[in-house]
């Protein structure tokens, strides 16, 4: 008898095996909780400019990208692949630090969480789009309802929109700049690595990163005290390289639609962090809303996926170091009948 016929029902997929690409996925969140707070720090009191705050992180994560390359001695990227980082590269090293640092100029760290808080819906979409994932409405229903949660709760919070301000564009820009640099990365890190990804990606940017940092040394030299070079180092090390690690490896497990959904939980946090960085005073409704929030995404990554044929599967994702079937969805390899 198959293994898999219909007297014989596959077993039930391990509970580490399906969590562990949201777990992952909040390790990378956490670390990018901290970059709003840290990032208004750096450009209070003109210490920083925000070109200088966004090209030269990139510069920095670069370097330490570039000299892990070299130190592992890793094969190149092939063909498509670069063009697929360009993908990267531009939304993620460039696309979003730039923007958001250039909103932050203006808008607080509360609104900005706002707008922010829809990232996770717009990685959701493009994961259907790129990653061919097919979830249930249950999951458009838990989804929908973090964004609407995730909004209210850092409106409330953080004060009401206002009128319309040319950082809400932005902010908008960034969120869809980071969607789509993270659904490419997360299936461009299931063929190169997680880390190797970013890395690559960071390495491509370089030059570009390098002439902008230079542009505003020369327009306005650095002169931020020592908690805003603090600041910016952990925006360089942390928030431009070391969080892409866990989160493209949670992304890669997947299904990304909802290892996205762990993005839900950021603004709390970030809203938290804010708070102790920047002494802005915690109520009850942080801690309400920050469960509300959390709760959503909890049961976003809870609901079943529903596989797509293989037949609907590109050949280029059927790799045999592809971090979903190697070691977290044994089941899911080229064996598995089409229900």
């Amino acid at each position: 008898m198959r293994e898999y016929s219909s007297a014989t029902p596959p077993s039930p997929e391990p509970l580490s095996s399906r969590y562990s690409g949201p777990a992952w996925g909040l390790l990378g969140i956490l670390a990018f909780s901290f970059t709003v707070p840290l990032t208004k720090i750096t450009l209070a009191d003109d210490g920083f400019t925000a070109l200088f705050v966004a090209a030269g992180r990139a510069v920095v994560a670069g370097l330490l990208a570039g000299g892990a390359l070299a130190l592992t001695g890793q094969q190149r990227p092939r063909g498509r692949q670069w063009i697929r980082l360009g993908i990267v590269a531009a939304g993620v090293v460039a696309g979003f630090p730039l923007l958001t640092s250039f909103a932050l100029t203006e808008a607080s760290a509360g609104h900005s969480a706002v707008v922010i808080a829809l990232l996770p819906a717009a990685t959701a979409v493009l994961a259907v789009l790129r990653g061919h994932e097919r979830p249930p409405r249950a999951f458009w229903l838990t989804a929908a309802a973090g964004a609407v949660a995730a909004t209210v709760f850092a409106a409330f919070r953080g004060g009401s929109f206002g009128g319309p301000h040319w950082s809400d564009l932005l902010l908008l820009g960034a969120v869809v700049a980071a969607a789509c640099g993270y659904a490419e990365g997360g299936l461009l890190a299931r063929e190169l690595g997680a880390w190797q990804t970013i890395s690559w990606a960071l390495v491509l940017s370089a030059p570009v990163m390098v002439v902008l940092t230079g542009i505003s040394v020369a327009q306005q030299p650095p002169t931020g005290s020592p908690a805003q070079w603090a600041a910016f180092a952990y925006l360089g090390v942390v928030s431009m390289y070391l969080g892409f690690l866990p989160w493209y490896r949670g992304l890669a497990i997947g299904p990304m639609t909802q290892v996205s959904q762990v993005q839900l939980a950021q603004p709390a946090f970030t809203l938290c962090w804010a708070a102790l960085v920047l002494n802005e005073e915690l109520s009850w409704a942080t801690a309400v809303g920050a469960a509300a929030v959390i709760g959503c995404a909890a049961s976003a990554v809870r609901t079943r996926l529903r596989r797509p044929p293989v037949s609907a599967v590109p050949r280029s994702e059927h790799r045999p170091n592809d971090p979903r079937t190697e070691s977290t969805e044994p089941s899911q390899t080229a064996h598995t009948p089409i229900r």
